[in-house]
Protein backbone atom coordinates (compact mmCIF):
# COMPACT_ATOMS: atom_id res chain seq x y z
CA UNK A 1 0.00 0.00 0.00
CA UNK A 2 1.48 3.33 -1.08
CA UNK A 3 0.85 5.53 1.96
CA UNK A 4 1.75 8.69 0.00
CA UNK A 5 -1.46 8.31 -2.00
CA UNK A 6 -3.77 8.28 1.03
CA UNK A 7 -5.80 11.49 0.96
CA UNK A 8 -9.15 10.26 2.30
CA UNK A 9 -9.63 7.92 5.25
CA UNK A 10 -13.02 6.52 6.24
CA UNK A 11 -13.48 4.92 9.67
CA UNK A 12 -16.62 2.81 10.08
CA UNK A 13 -17.44 2.52 13.76
CA UNK A 14 -17.23 5.38 16.26
CA UNK A 15 -16.38 3.41 19.38
CA UNK A 16 -13.08 3.43 21.23
CA UNK A 17 -11.15 1.84 18.35
CA UNK A 18 -12.59 4.05 15.63
CA UNK A 19 -12.28 7.24 17.64
CA UNK A 20 -8.69 6.43 18.56
CA UNK A 21 -7.78 5.67 14.95
CA UNK A 22 -9.08 9.03 13.76
CA UNK A 23 -7.25 10.88 16.54
CA UNK A 24 -4.00 8.97 16.04
CA UNK A 25 -3.99 9.79 12.34
CA UNK A 26 -4.46 13.49 12.93
CA UNK A 27 -1.98 13.61 15.81
CA UNK A 28 0.53 11.72 13.66
CA UNK A 29 0.50 14.44 11.03
CA UNK A 30 -2.07 13.19 8.52
CA UNK A 31 -3.45 16.24 6.69
CA UNK A 32 -6.05 14.57 4.48
CA UNK A 33 -9.76 14.00 5.02
CA UNK A 34 -10.89 11.85 7.95
CA UNK A 35 -14.52 10.79 8.24
CA UNK A 36 -15.75 8.86 11.28
CA UNK A 37 -19.06 7.03 10.82
CA UNK A 38 -21.00 5.93 13.92
CA UNK A 39 -24.38 4.32 14.49
CA UNK A 40 -24.87 5.82 17.96
CA UNK A 41 -25.94 9.47 18.34
CA UNK A 42 -23.03 10.56 20.53
CA UNK A 43 -19.27 10.84 19.89
CA UNK A 44 -16.94 7.95 20.82
CA UNK A 45 -17.16 7.01 24.49
CA UNK A 46 -15.73 4.53 26.97
CA UNK A 47 -17.60 1.24 27.29
CA UNK A 48 -16.03 -0.29 30.45
CA UNK A 49 -17.80 2.15 32.84
CA UNK A 50 -21.17 1.12 31.38
CA UNK A 51 -21.31 -1.93 33.66
CA UNK A 52 -19.70 -0.05 36.56
CA UNK A 53 -19.82 3.71 37.31
CA UNK A 54 -22.34 4.62 34.59
CA UNK A 55 -24.72 1.86 35.66
CA UNK A 56 -24.47 2.95 39.30
CA UNK A 57 -25.16 6.58 38.39
CA UNK A 58 -21.73 7.75 39.57
CA UNK A 59 -20.75 8.83 36.04
CA UNK A 60 -22.78 10.81 33.51
CA UNK A 61 -22.61 10.65 29.71
CA UNK A 62 -20.29 13.65 29.41
CA UNK A 63 -17.67 11.89 31.53
CA UNK A 64 -18.02 8.80 29.36
CA UNK A 65 -16.90 10.65 26.24
CA UNK A 66 -13.34 9.91 25.16
CA UNK A 67 -12.94 13.55 24.09
CA UNK A 68 -15.23 16.58 24.02
CA UNK A 69 -17.50 16.59 20.98
CA UNK A 70 -16.10 19.92 19.83
CA UNK A 71 -12.62 18.44 19.44
CA UNK A 72 -13.59 16.49 16.32
CA UNK A 73 -14.50 19.64 14.42
CA UNK A 74 -11.42 21.40 15.79
CA UNK A 75 -9.21 18.64 14.42
CA UNK A 76 -11.08 18.45 11.10
CA UNK A 77 -12.53 15.02 11.74
CA UNK A 78 -15.97 14.74 10.17
CA UNK A 79 -18.20 12.82 12.58
CA UNK A 80 -21.29 11.37 10.91
CA UNK A 81 -23.69 10.06 13.55
CA UNK A 82 -26.09 8.42 13.86
CA UNK A 83 -25.39 6.96 10.43
CA UNK A 84 -25.11 3.35 9.27
CA UNK A 85 -22.78 2.12 6.53
CA UNK A 86 -24.49 -0.56 4.45
CA UNK A 87 -22.16 -1.44 1.57
CA UNK A 88 -18.47 -1.47 0.66
CA UNK A 89 -17.45 -1.31 -3.00
CA UNK A 90 -13.85 -2.48 -2.87
CA UNK A 91 -13.20 -2.07 -6.59
CA UNK A 92 -14.51 1.49 -6.64
CA UNK A 93 -13.25 2.27 -3.12
CA UNK A 94 -16.57 3.65 -1.98
CA UNK A 95 -18.82 3.14 1.03
CA UNK A 96 -22.58 3.49 0.75
CA UNK A 97 -24.50 4.86 3.70
CA UNK A 98 -28.09 4.15 4.62
CA UNK A 99 -30.15 6.56 2.51
CA UNK A 100 -27.94 6.17 -0.55
CA UNK A 101 -25.08 8.61 0.02
CA UNK A 102 -21.70 7.27 -1.08
CA UNK A 103 -18.29 8.28 0.25
CA UNK A 104 -14.96 7.58 -1.50
CA UNK A 105 -11.88 6.40 0.36
CA UNK A 106 -8.20 5.75 -0.16
CA UNK A 107 -7.98 3.82 3.12
CA UNK A 108 -10.85 2.29 5.05
CA UNK A 109 -10.81 1.26 8.72
CA UNK A 110 -13.40 -1.23 9.96
CA UNK A 111 -13.96 -0.64 13.67
CA UNK A 112 -17.47 -2.08 13.75
CA UNK A 113 -17.13 -3.68 17.17
CA UNK A 114 -19.39 -6.48 18.34
CA UNK A 115 -23.02 -7.01 19.18
CA UNK A 116 -24.33 -8.75 22.33
CA UNK A 117 -25.76 -12.21 21.97
CA UNK A 118 -29.46 -12.24 22.79
CA UNK A 119 -30.86 -15.02 24.92
CA UNK A 120 -31.94 -17.76 22.47
CA UNK A 121 -35.09 -18.68 24.38
CA UNK A 122 -38.79 -17.87 24.34
CA UNK A 123 -39.56 -14.69 26.27
CA UNK A 124 -36.27 -12.93 25.53
CA UNK A 125 -38.25 -10.14 23.85
CA UNK A 126 -40.33 -9.34 26.95
CA UNK A 127 -40.14 -5.93 28.57
CA UNK A 128 -37.54 -6.04 31.33
CA UNK A 129 -35.11 -8.31 29.47
CA UNK A 130 -31.94 -6.47 28.51
CA UNK A 131 -28.48 -6.79 27.06
CA UNK A 132 -25.75 -4.34 28.04
CA UNK A 133 -23.50 -2.96 25.33
CA UNK A 134 -24.33 0.70 24.78
CA UNK A 135 -25.09 3.79 26.84
CA UNK A 136 -28.68 3.53 25.61
CA UNK A 137 -28.87 -0.01 27.02
CA UNK A 138 -27.81 1.26 30.44
CA UNK A 139 -30.19 4.22 30.21
CA UNK A 140 -33.02 1.69 29.80
CA UNK A 141 -31.80 -0.49 32.69
CA UNK A 142 -30.89 2.14 35.29
CA UNK A 143 -34.44 3.30 36.23
CA UNK A 144 -35.19 -0.32 37.13
CA UNK A 145 -32.13 -0.67 39.36
CA UNK A 146 -33.99 0.02 42.60
CA UNK A 147 -33.49 -1.50 46.02
CA UNK A 148 -35.46 -4.70 46.51
CA UNK A 149 -35.96 -5.42 42.81
CA UNK A 150 -35.27 -9.00 41.76
CA UNK A 151 -32.50 -9.16 39.16
CA UNK A 152 -31.49 -12.29 37.28
CA UNK A 153 -28.18 -12.09 35.45
CA UNK A 154 -27.62 -14.76 32.81
CA UNK A 155 -23.91 -15.30 32.32
CA UNK A 156 -21.09 -15.07 34.86
CA UNK A 157 -18.40 -13.44 32.76
CA UNK A 158 -16.89 -10.05 33.55
CA UNK A 159 -19.99 -8.10 32.47
CA UNK A 160 -22.34 -10.31 34.43
CA UNK A 161 -20.30 -10.15 37.62
CA UNK A 162 -19.72 -6.40 37.35
CA UNK A 163 -23.47 -5.88 36.94
CA UNK A 164 -24.12 -8.17 39.91
CA UNK A 165 -21.68 -6.18 42.06
CA UNK A 166 -23.32 -2.84 41.24
CA UNK A 167 -26.78 -4.31 41.78
CA UNK A 168 -25.87 -5.60 45.23
CA UNK A 169 -24.40 -2.21 46.18
CA UNK A 170 -27.73 -0.64 45.23
CA UNK A 171 -29.71 -3.18 47.25
CA UNK A 172 -31.15 -5.41 44.52
CA UNK A 173 -31.84 -9.08 45.07
CA UNK A 174 -29.43 -10.81 42.65
CA UNK A 175 -29.28 -14.30 41.14
CA UNK A 176 -26.63 -15.21 38.57
CA UNK A 177 -27.26 -18.15 36.24
CA UNK A 178 -24.21 -19.69 34.57
CA UNK A 179 -24.20 -22.76 32.33
CA UNK A 180 -20.60 -23.61 33.28
CA UNK A 181 -19.64 -25.09 36.63
CA UNK A 182 -17.88 -21.91 37.74
CA UNK A 183 -17.97 -18.18 36.96
CA UNK A 184 -15.39 -16.65 34.60
CA UNK A 185 -14.87 -20.14 33.16
CA UNK A 186 -13.56 -18.91 29.78
CA UNK A 187 -11.24 -16.22 31.06
CA UNK A 188 -9.45 -17.40 34.18
CA UNK A 189 -8.32 -20.36 36.27
CA UNK A 190 -10.41 -22.31 38.78
CA UNK A 191 -8.38 -20.72 41.59
CA UNK A 192 -9.27 -17.15 40.62
CA UNK A 193 -12.82 -18.09 39.63
CA UNK A 194 -13.35 -19.69 43.03
CA UNK A 195 -12.17 -16.54 44.77
CA UNK A 196 -14.69 -14.37 42.90
CA UNK A 197 -17.45 -16.90 43.49
CA UNK A 198 -16.79 -16.73 47.23
CA UNK A 199 -16.64 -12.92 47.20
CA UNK A 200 -19.95 -12.52 45.38
CA UNK A 201 -21.61 -15.12 47.58
CA UNK A 202 -20.36 -13.23 50.65
CA UNK A 203 -21.96 -10.08 49.22
CA UNK A 204 -25.32 -11.85 48.95
CA UNK A 205 -25.35 -12.92 45.29
CA UNK A 206 -26.96 -16.31 44.67
CA UNK A 207 -25.46 -18.51 41.94
CA UNK A 208 -27.05 -21.22 39.86
CA UNK A 209 -24.04 -22.95 38.31
CA UNK A 210 -24.57 -25.50 35.59
CA UNK A 211 -28.01 -23.95 35.10
CA UNK A 212 -29.68 -23.78 31.70
CA UNK A 213 -32.34 -21.08 31.17
CA UNK A 214 -35.22 -22.55 29.19
CA UNK A 215 -37.93 -19.89 29.25
CA UNK A 216 -38.44 -16.31 30.37
CA UNK A 217 -41.85 -16.04 31.93
CA UNK A 218 -44.32 -13.19 31.77
CA UNK A 219 -47.11 -11.80 29.61
CA UNK A 220 -45.83 -8.38 28.62
CA UNK A 221 -43.18 -7.89 31.33
CA UNK A 222 -40.75 -10.46 32.68
CA UNK A 223 -41.81 -12.18 35.90
CA UNK A 224 -39.26 -14.96 36.13
CA UNK A 225 -36.80 -17.34 34.51
CA UNK A 226 -37.54 -21.05 34.21
CA UNK A 227 -34.59 -23.44 34.02
CA UNK A 228 -34.38 -26.68 32.09
CA UNK A 229 -34.64 -28.69 35.34
CA UNK A 230 -37.97 -27.06 36.18
CA UNK A 231 -36.66 -24.54 38.72
CA UNK A 232 -38.25 -21.10 38.50
CA UNK A 233 -36.47 -17.92 39.63
CA UNK A 234 -38.62 -14.82 40.16
CA UNK A 235 -37.40 -11.75 38.28
CA UNK A 236 -38.38 -8.12 37.82
CA UNK A 237 -35.42 -7.62 35.53
CA UNK A 238 -33.17 -9.91 33.46
CA UNK A 239 -29.81 -8.93 32.03
CA UNK A 240 -28.08 -11.23 29.56
CA UNK A 241 -24.30 -11.27 29.63
CA UNK A 242 -23.62 -14.30 27.46
CA UNK A 243 -20.95 -12.79 25.27
CA UNK A 244 -20.79 -10.93 21.99
CA UNK A 245 -20.49 -11.68 18.29
CA UNK A 246 -18.06 -9.68 16.16
CA UNK A 247 -19.89 -7.33 13.79
CA UNK A 248 -18.59 -8.55 10.43
CA UNK A 249 -21.59 -7.97 8.15
CA UNK A 250 -19.84 -5.39 5.95
CA UNK A 251 -16.62 -7.40 5.82
CA UNK A 252 -18.50 -10.53 4.79
CA UNK A 253 -20.49 -8.64 2.17
CA UNK A 254 -17.33 -7.40 0.46
CA UNK A 255 -15.51 -10.73 0.60
CA UNK A 256 -12.88 -10.22 3.32
CA UNK A 257 -11.53 -13.25 5.17
CA UNK A 258 -13.33 -14.06 8.42
CA UNK A 259 -12.41 -16.34 11.32
CA UNK A 260 -14.25 -15.25 14.48
CA UNK A 261 -13.62 -11.71 13.30
CA UNK A 262 -12.08 -9.95 10.31
CA UNK A 263 -8.66 -11.53 9.78
CA UNK A 264 -5.73 -9.11 9.54
CA UNK A 265 -1.94 -9.17 9.49
CA UNK A 266 0.25 -7.67 12.21
CA UNK A 267 -0.32 -4.20 10.73
CA UNK A 268 -4.11 -4.66 11.07
CA UNK A 269 -4.47 -4.86 7.27
CA UNK A 270 -7.02 -7.24 5.82
CA UNK A 271 -6.50 -9.19 2.59
CA UNK A 272 -7.35 -5.92 0.85
CA UNK A 273 -4.35 -3.63 1.48
CA UNK A 274 -6.63 -0.57 1.48
CA UNK A 275 -8.83 -1.91 4.29
CA UNK A 276 -7.84 -2.23 7.96
CA UNK A 277 -9.79 -3.86 10.79
CA UNK A 278 -9.33 -3.04 14.48
CA UNK A 279 -10.96 -3.54 17.86
CA UNK A 280 -13.58 -6.12 18.80
CA UNK A 281 -14.40 -7.00 15.19
CA UNK A 282 -10.82 -7.95 14.21
CA UNK A 283 -8.59 -10.98 14.69
CA UNK A 284 -4.85 -10.31 14.36
CA UNK A 285 -1.59 -12.15 15.13
CA UNK A 286 -0.56 -11.82 18.78
CA UNK A 287 3.11 -10.80 18.70
CA UNK A 288 3.98 -12.02 22.20
CA UNK A 289 2.12 -15.32 21.84
CA UNK A 290 3.52 -17.09 18.81
CA UNK A 291 1.64 -14.89 16.32
CA UNK A 292 -1.52 -16.89 16.80
CA UNK A 293 -4.45 -15.04 15.23
CA UNK A 294 -6.88 -14.06 17.94
CA UNK A 295 -9.73 -11.66 18.55
CA UNK A 296 -9.61 -9.74 21.83
CA UNK A 297 -12.37 -7.71 23.48
CA UNK A 298 -10.66 -4.98 25.48
CA UNK A 299 -9.88 -1.29 25.69
CA UNK A 300 -6.21 -2.07 25.21
CA UNK A 301 -6.83 -4.02 22.01
CA UNK A 302 -8.97 -1.16 20.66
CA UNK A 303 -6.23 1.37 21.37
CA UNK A 304 -3.47 -0.94 20.13
CA UNK A 305 -5.23 -1.63 16.83
CA UNK A 306 -5.85 2.09 16.32
CA UNK A 307 -2.18 2.89 16.96
CA UNK A 308 -0.97 0.17 14.60
CA UNK A 309 -3.37 1.01 11.76
CA UNK A 310 -2.68 4.75 12.02
CA UNK A 311 1.09 4.20 12.07
CA UNK A 312 0.88 1.94 9.02
CA UNK A 313 -1.12 4.51 7.07
CA UNK A 314 1.45 7.14 8.05
CA UNK A 315 4.31 4.93 6.88
CA UNK A 316 5.68 4.51 10.41
CA UNK A 317 6.56 1.59 12.66
CA UNK A 318 4.60 0.87 15.82
CA UNK A 319 5.76 -1.30 18.71
CA UNK A 320 3.23 -3.77 20.11
CA UNK A 321 2.37 -3.97 23.79
CA UNK A 322 1.38 -7.18 25.57
CA UNK A 323 -2.42 -7.42 26.04
CA UNK A 324 -3.94 -6.12 29.27
CA UNK A 325 -7.43 -6.07 30.75
CA UNK A 326 -9.18 -5.15 34.00
CA UNK A 327 -12.39 -5.60 35.97
CA UNK A 328 -13.77 -3.76 39.02
CA UNK A 329 -16.05 -5.69 41.36
CA UNK A 330 -16.90 -4.23 44.79
CA UNK A 331 -13.55 -3.03 46.17
CA UNK A 332 -11.61 -5.58 44.12
CA UNK A 333 -9.43 -4.43 41.25
CA UNK A 334 -8.60 -7.31 38.93
CA UNK A 335 -5.76 -6.47 36.53
CA UNK A 336 -4.72 -8.93 33.85
CA UNK A 337 -1.65 -8.98 31.63
CA UNK A 338 -0.99 -11.50 28.88
CA UNK A 339 -3.13 -14.38 27.61
CA UNK A 340 -3.59 -17.36 29.89
CA UNK A 341 -4.89 -19.83 27.27
CA UNK A 342 -2.74 -22.95 27.09
CA UNK A 343 -1.21 -22.59 30.57
CA UNK A 344 -0.16 -25.77 32.37
CA UNK A 345 0.74 -24.35 35.78
CA UNK A 346 -0.63 -21.59 37.99
CA UNK A 347 1.28 -20.18 40.95
CA UNK A 348 -0.29 -17.93 43.59
CA UNK A 349 1.63 -15.05 45.14
CA UNK A 350 -0.03 -13.53 48.17
CA UNK A 351 -3.14 -14.68 50.00
CA UNK A 352 -6.70 -14.94 48.64
CA UNK A 353 -7.87 -14.80 52.27
CA UNK A 354 -6.43 -11.29 52.51
CA UNK A 355 -8.19 -10.32 49.26
CA UNK A 356 -4.88 -9.33 47.68
CA UNK A 357 -2.99 -11.87 45.59
CA UNK A 358 -1.84 -12.68 42.08
CA UNK A 359 -2.10 -15.81 39.95
CA UNK A 360 0.84 -16.32 37.60
CA UNK A 361 0.27 -18.56 34.58
CA UNK A 362 3.06 -20.63 33.03
CA UNK A 363 3.31 -22.65 29.86
CA UNK A 364 6.26 -24.89 30.51
CA UNK A 365 8.95 -22.64 32.01
CA UNK A 366 7.54 -19.48 30.38
CA UNK A 367 5.39 -16.90 32.14
CA UNK A 368 2.46 -16.06 29.84
CA UNK A 369 -0.09 -14.19 31.98
CA UNK A 370 -1.06 -12.86 35.39
CA UNK A 371 -4.34 -12.18 37.19
CA UNK A 372 -3.63 -9.66 39.95
CA UNK A 373 -6.32 -8.86 42.51
CA UNK A 374 -5.53 -5.69 44.48
CA UNK A 375 -1.85 -6.26 43.67
CA UNK A 376 -0.82 -3.59 41.13
CA UNK A 377 2.89 -4.26 41.61
CA UNK A 378 2.50 -7.88 40.52
CA UNK A 379 0.44 -6.80 37.53
CA UNK A 380 2.97 -4.23 36.36
CA UNK A 381 5.90 -6.55 36.99
CA UNK A 382 4.41 -9.47 35.08
CA UNK A 383 3.33 -7.20 32.23
CA UNK A 384 6.90 -5.95 31.91
CA UNK A 385 8.31 -9.49 31.94
CA UNK A 386 5.91 -10.74 29.26
CA UNK A 387 6.61 -7.68 27.13
CA UNK A 388 10.35 -8.47 27.23
CA UNK A 389 9.88 -12.27 26.87
CA UNK A 390 11.45 -12.80 30.30
CA UNK A 391 10.31 -15.09 33.07
CA UNK A 392 10.73 -15.86 36.76
CA UNK A 393 10.77 -19.45 37.98
CA UNK A 394 7.53 -20.53 39.68
CA UNK A 395 9.21 -21.32 43.02
CA UNK A 396 10.77 -17.86 43.10
CA UNK A 397 7.60 -15.99 42.15
CA UNK A 398 5.75 -17.60 45.07
CA UNK A 399 8.28 -16.25 47.58
CA UNK A 400 6.76 -13.05 48.98
CA UNK A 401 9.82 -12.24 51.07
CA UNK A 402 11.19 -10.49 47.97
CA UNK A 403 9.31 -7.63 46.34
CA UNK A 404 8.00 -7.97 42.83
CA UNK A 405 10.13 -5.02 41.80
CA UNK A 406 13.29 -6.81 42.95
CA UNK A 407 12.31 -10.03 41.20
CA UNK A 408 11.70 -8.20 37.91
CA UNK A 409 15.01 -6.36 38.20
CA UNK A 410 16.86 -9.63 38.84
CA UNK A 411 15.20 -11.26 35.82
CA UNK A 412 16.56 -8.52 33.59
CA UNK A 413 20.18 -9.04 34.63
Amino acid sequence: MDTTNIKRVLVIGAGQAGGEAAQRLRQGGFEGEITLIGEEPCPPYQRPPLSKAYLSGAMDIERLLLRPASLYADERIALLAPVRAVWIDRAGKRVRLEGGRELPYDALVLATGARPRPLPIVGADLDGVHTLRTAADVDAIRPRFIAGAKLVVVGAGYIGLEVAAIARKLGLDVTVIETAVRPLARVTSPEVAGFFLDEHTRQGVRFVLGGQPALIKGRTHVTGVALADGTEIPADLVIAGIGVTPETTLAQQCGLELANGVVTDKQCRTGDPSIFAIGDCAARPMTHFGDRVQRLESVHNAIEGAKIAAATMLGKEQSVETPWFWSDQYDLKLQIAGLFQGYDKVVLRGSPAERAFAAFYYKGPRLIAVDAINRPGEYLGAKSLIQRSQTIAPDIIADTSRTMKDLVAAAGQ
